[in-house]
């Protein structure tokens, strides 16, 4: 093989490059860089699917006059079962297997998903008269989306420092863009 030509192939097949068998990148290969366009991308992933599953918590505590613990219970169980949904999907769609597909989701969510909604709800409880507001209160509206804003913007840097490192939403975007 000619010069030209080695040089050409090692540089496509260098053992650094981590690549798996199935030629995806390791969540490694990304430490390092993380734009805050890409922590932007990320937390918003992830408050979709927080605001779906928490609103939706809160729609139905709310109209089912449960208590102020059964509906945040709720509104935070599937704030996290939303938002591991929508990595699924994105890393289903990727080729990937529901068993690998759920680790990714665990290991990609798990992090910006409880800071979201850690600050999200405390804002919630510690908003005067949030927890007693129903449906049709513009207090209920301002105090969620209030938090969810509040959420976005703390949760933002963690996504970057974790995507900096490899881990969080890196993990995700490594399978479904690799």
């Amino acid at each position: 093989m000619p010069h030209d030509q080695h040089a050409e192939h090692d540089q496509h097949h260098r053992p650094d490059q981590h690549h798996r068998p199935d030629h995806s990148p390791r969540p490694e290969q990304h430490r390092g860089h993380a734009s805050w366009a890409m922590a932007v991308t990320a937390t918003l992933h992830c408050l979709t699917g927080c605001a779906v599953g928490e609103i939706l918590g809160m729609v139905i505590g709310t109209a089912l006059g449960w208590g102020n613990v059964p509906t945040m219970v709720v509104a935070i169980l599937l704030a996290f079962l939303f938002g591991y949904s929508l990595t699924l999907l994105s890393v289903r769609r990727a080729g990937l297997d529901l068993r690998a597909a759920v680790k990714v989701a665990l290991a990609a969510d798990t992090v910006s998903i409880a800071v979201m909604e850690l600050v999200d709800n405390a804002i919630v409880a510690f908003t005067p008269g949030a927890m007693d507001a129903q449906l049709s209160d513009g207090l209920f509206w301002a105090t969620l989306l209030g938090g969810f804003a509040v959420a976005f913007l703390i949760t933002t840097p963690v996504n970057k420092w974790m995507i900096a490192r490899g881990k969080g939403h890196a993990v995700a975007h490594a399978h479904a863009h690799g």
